[in-house]
C-alpha cells in the first residue's frame, strides 16, 4: 500500500470515527491534525506523514481527560475501521486522543 494510499484509507477511516463520535451524542476538535514542521512531535511522527490525529473528546459539552472511560471506547472502535489503526492508548508512552496507521514499522 502506497504512502497516499494509506492517507485516503486513514481519511475515511477518521471520517468513521467521527461519525460515531456524534452518533453517540458526543463532539470532538482537531488536536494536532498535520504538523508540516518538526515541532511538538517526535522525530519521524506520523502527524508529519498525515497518518495520524490527536482529538479533543466533549461529553455533554464537557471536555474529556484522557483519563476517562470514553477514550477506551473510541480506541477499541477505532481499531475496528482498518488493520493499520493503532491507537495511542496501546502505546508504552499511554496517549489515549492519539490515533494514527502504522507505516513503515511507526504508530
Amino acid at each position: 500500500m502506497t504512502l497516499l494510499e494509506k492517507q485516503q484509507a486513514f481519511a475515511e477511516a477518521i471520517g468513521q470515527l467521527l461519525a460515531f463520535i456524534y452518533a453517540r451524542g458526543w463532539a470532538v476538535t482537531f488536536g494536532d491534525a498535520w504538523r508540516p514542521d518538526a515541532k511538538g512531535h517526535m522525530p519521524g511522527s506520523l502527524h508529519y506523514s498525515r497518518l495520524a490525529i490527536d482529538l479533543n473528546l466533549f461529553v455533554r459539552g464537557v471536555w474529556m481527560d484522557t483519563d476517562c472511560p470514553e477514550w477506551q471506547e473510541l480506541g477499541v472502535v477505532w481499531k475496528t475501521f482498518h488493520e493499520l489503526a493503532r491507537w495511542g492508548g496501546d502505546f508504552r508512552s499511554r496517549d489515549l486522543n492519539h490515533f494514527s496507521f502504522e507505516h513503515e514499522g511507526r504508530a
